[in-house]
């Protein structure tokens, strides 16, 4: 007698009732262009570096402070994620994820821990984790299986909210471009599991492995859109759009578009200015939508090589220009430097001009991932890799 395989009823449709959650979206009924970050930080041992699964501790430490409802557990033991209020400007969100990190920071030392903020850990092992305690992460393992256990990886969020549905729909079209610009820029994970991986971006590569995960495709409208997320949810492959993994992906709920291809940010300077650029952005293309301009938007082909190659060679990827069609390939960086001049009038309508400029610190110094290349490739020592990453994400500018 053969046994019949059990399938969760999250992924049969068996019980599934539409809600429609894509349909019930906040678009316009906030100011245009606010922002939001959510960081995932690595808890660390005060002397090995190594992971600690010591979330629950964090949380218990927390209780009952004003920033409790701000630091959440993430899948694993070892993760810990910090969600900023709504924001308007960039300098906003530096004053609260400085506030946060500072916090976060004196509550793990106490508890002689330390706080790590890169897209991998350098040397710790995905086995060795301990999933969190909650239902959503014991479903996600249950149907992810290796996938999911095998997700030890932490990024950088960053909403933007926009003000019309069908606008935030042409919107994410025209920011397909920005996904190895944005990558380039954030890259902070060449290590896995102890080697480095000749990559920029190890973080990309093992989140490739999740469904409804890369670039998003590119919709004609709204409806289109709707049709699609909605076909997921009434056949029970997904509860509702936040199951939805795209690199770039409208979150209805908050009106926000939600640009979630950046790997954790080491700097706290360094994110805020690639928030600048995410809001200066989207400010852009909104405008050009608004005055009935066509956004231009390439196939998912292109701009997945594009992804890729940013992935690897970050800040030195040579990369398609897109947008001028040339035969030859150009550096990323001439790209950023090109967007910034481009996005730099909106900034300073925003109040986010001083921070924007951080990309340009970003490209002259080099990202996270040049940073811990440098220190391995002095004596091969991973642990002075981790212990890096420790003091930079620590260091904190002081209160603005």
């Amino acid at each position: 007698m053969t046994s019949k395989q059990a399938f969760p009823a999250s992924i049969t449709g068996k019980g599934a009732a539409h809600r429609g959650s894509e349909l019930d979206h906040a678009f316009g009924k906030g100011d245009p262009y606010t922002l939001g970050v959510e960081e995932e930080y690595q808890l660390l041992d005060g002397v090995s570096f190594d992971l600690v699964q010591h979330i629950e501790t964090i949380l218990e430490a927390i209780s009952g402070h004003e920033l409790e409802a701000r630091i959440n557990p993430e899948l694993m033991q070892s993760v810990l994620e910090i969600t900023t209020p709504i924001c308007r400007t960039a300098g906003d969100v530096q004053r609260e994820l400085v506030r946060l990190r500072r916090y976060v920071t004196e509550t793990a030392h106490e508890r002689l821990m330390r706080v790590g903020s890169a897209g991998t850990h350098p040397f710790s092992l995905f086995e060795r984790q301990r999933i969190t305690a909650r239902d959503r992460y014991r479903a996600l393992i249950d149907q992810m299986q290796y996938v999911a256990r095998r997700e030890l990886i932490f990024g950088m969020h960053v909403h933007v909210a926009v003000d019309d549905p069908e606008k935030a729909i042409k919107v994410v079209n025209g920011l397909l471009p920005q996904l190895a610009p944005l990558l380039a820029l954030s890259a902070s994970s060449p290590f896995w599991r102890g080697e480095p991986t000749g990559l920029a971006s190890s973080r990309q590569m093992v989140f490739s492995a999740f469904p409804r995960s890369g670039p998003p495709p590119r919709f004609r409208d709204y409806a289109d859109y709707a049709e699609v997320v909605g076909q997921l949810e009434r056949s029970g492959c997904i509860a509702d759009y936040t199951h939805i993994w795209w690199d770039i992906r409208l979150h209805p709920r908050l009106g926000t578009i939600e640009i979630r291809i950046c790997d954790a940010m080491t700097r706290v300077e360094d994110a805020v200015a690639v928030a600048a650029y995410c809001q200066a952005l989207v400010k852009h293309l909104s405008e050009r939508y608004e005055t009935g301009e066509e956004i231009p938007s390439y196939h998912r082909i292109l701009t997945t090589e594009n992804k890729w190659l940013a992935a690897r060679y970050g800040l030195e990827a040579p990369v398609m220009d897109l947008a001028s069609g040339r035969r030859n390939r150009i550096p990323v960086s001439r790209l950023i430097r090109r967007t910034v001049a481009e996005v730099g009038p909106h900034a300073r309508e925003l109040g986010s001009e001083r921070e924007l400029e951080g990309v340009l610190e970003i490209l002259a110094r080099g990202n996270s991932a040049d940073r811990q290349l440098r220190i391995y490739n002095t004596n091969r020592d991973i642990v002075e890799v981790a212990r890096e990453i420790a003091d930079a994400t620590e260091k904190l500018p002081a209160a603005v």
